[in-house]
């Protein structure tokens, strides 16, 4: 408090200013994510009624048994979280390989190689997107989730940054353990890996968050109603909704429900990734 009064004004102006920017972009944030909870836990008739609300006048899960049970949310929930699991595990372990192979001392082409990855990071997605259809339909991968997986199974982003938290670990423990017989997939699993935990744990969330809202693959890729994701079905519920009469009309508890669903993992996961997300974050930006 003494150390508050003894700052001049112009200090206590800007620091009032800047509390207040913060705490308007926290309400930016947090406002929208309270009347989605509220209409969500509202009754069909509470949902309805004009207005902000950020606290529902009585909870009710009606939206959430209807949406999961009478319109099988649950199927794109579970093709979500097959798709989401799936290709985060082999995203996340192949960016490894791919990073253990760039830090090798005596690898050819290693700055060639490095070159390419980096240029692949310049190229917007849209660009690609009707070469990678194209790919997709030749190969038989349209409408099959196969194809959620492999899109973005690998980046140069998380190649790049676990190469550099490999480049952190000392290469005398590499050296030492080929001196006493150990190969190349032993080094990488039982030092590079372990050592390396926080760079895994940052990509691993990336990719999962990543593939949890993928929106435009599934958009282009599936056809198939029992193959939606999750992001796809809300969009097919929100759209058939606005083709409907009033008579079938879905009341917004049913539809913010659904986002409830849809971003509730997230929420959930986030807490205990978050430690070493930081670290990673940190970390793998300042080591060369």
């Amino acid at each position: 408090m003494d150390s508050w009064n003894n700052r001049g004004w112009k200090y206590k102006t800007i620091y009032i200013i800047n509390l207040l920017f913060l705490l308007l972009l926290v309400a930016t944030m947090i406002i929208p994510l309270l009347y989605t909870l509220t209409v969500s836990l509202s009754s069909d008739l509470g949902s309805m009624e004009p207005g902000i609300k950020l606290f529902p006048k009585e909870i009710v899960f009606d939206g959430f048994v209807t949406i999961w049970n009478k319109m099988d949310l649950w199927l794109p929930f579970y093709n979500n979280v097959k798709v989401t699991i799936i290709g985060t595990f082999f995203h996340v372990f192949l960016s490894a390989m791919a990073a253990y192979v760039l830090i090798q001392r005596k690898l050819p082409g290693k700055n060639i190689l490095l070159i390419f990855i980096l240029a692949t990071m310049t190229i917007p997605g849209e660009a690609i997107m009707i070469p990678l259809y194209i790919v997709n339909k030749d190969l038989g991968l349209l409408n099959t989730l196969s194809s959620l997986v492999i899109n973005g199974i690998a980046s140069g982003f998380s190649i790049l940054l676990l190469r550099n938290f490999f480049q952190s670990i000392s290469y005398d423990l590499a050296e030492s353990a080929k001196i006493d017989g150990a190969g190349d997939l032993r080094i990488f699993f039982t030092i590079y890996l372990p050592l390396a935990k926080p760079g895994i744990a940052t990509i691993t969330l990336f990719e999962f968050v990543g593939k949890w809202n993928h929106f435009l693959p599934a958009l282009l890729y599936i056809n198939d109603d029992h193959k939606y994701t999750l992001q796809i079905a809300l969009r097919s519920i929100i759209l058939s909704n606005d083709a409907t009469s009033s008579g079938d009309l879905l009341t917004p508890n049913v539809s913010m429900a659904g986002i409830v669903i849809a971003i509730l993992p997230l929420i959930i996961i986030y807490p205990y990734a978050q430690k070493y997300f930081v670290e990673g974050i940190m970390l793998g930006s300042t080591k060369e």
